[in-house]
């Protein structure tokens, strides 16, 4: 992963053809409202830009917001910031909380019930960075617009 304008290690600030921030106040409804929002933004990516914006994509954007969001809910106090951003190639997921520690995916235990959050978001991305900051840390998660998975994904997956 390399350095970049902004940061986050995946591209670099003026790479993005739309960008949208949204504030999260963790009451009921708003890990759906997160996903309502992603679905929105990928649907004015796709008016706007006319990006190809495949069922794959749009699902796995849907399933790590969900995650990455339930998860900054579950275990970090206050608020809860995620930015979309997208470029021709892929859709990012940034999710800001204000806990500092870096969540790290467990072993895999099929008896396990319950937090697979982070496994699953390694998953159906093609790359993930986490990122401390002076308060909390943010996640960046990459999803990319075609319909096959990276040869990283492939990869992983296949492990």
């Amino acid at each position: 992963m390399g350095s970049d304008a902004d940061g986050d290690g995946c591209t670099g600030q003026d790479e993005h053809l739309m960008r949208a921030g949204y504030a999260l106040d963790g009451d009921a409804g708003c890990i759906a409202d997160a996903r309502h929002h992603a679905v929105a933004f990928l649907d004015q990516a796709q008016a706007d830009h006319h990006l190809p914006v495949p069922a794959r994509a749009r699902d796995f954007t849907q399933l790590v917001v969900s995650e990455l969001v339930t998860n900054a809910l579950k275990y970090a106090p206050g608020p809860v910031l995620m930015e979309l951003r997208i470029n021709a190639h892929a859709v990012d997921v940034v999710v800001w909380d204000s806990d500092p520690t870096v969540p790290a995916a467990r072993a895999a235990d099929p008896g396990r019930i319950g937090q697979h959050g982070l496994e699953i978001v390694k998953a159906v991305t093609d790359d993930l960075f986490i990122e401390q900051e002076p308060v909390g840390k943010h996640i960046t998660a990459r999803i990319a617009l075609s319909d096959t998975p990276s040869s990283a994904t492939a990869a992983r997956r296949r492990t």
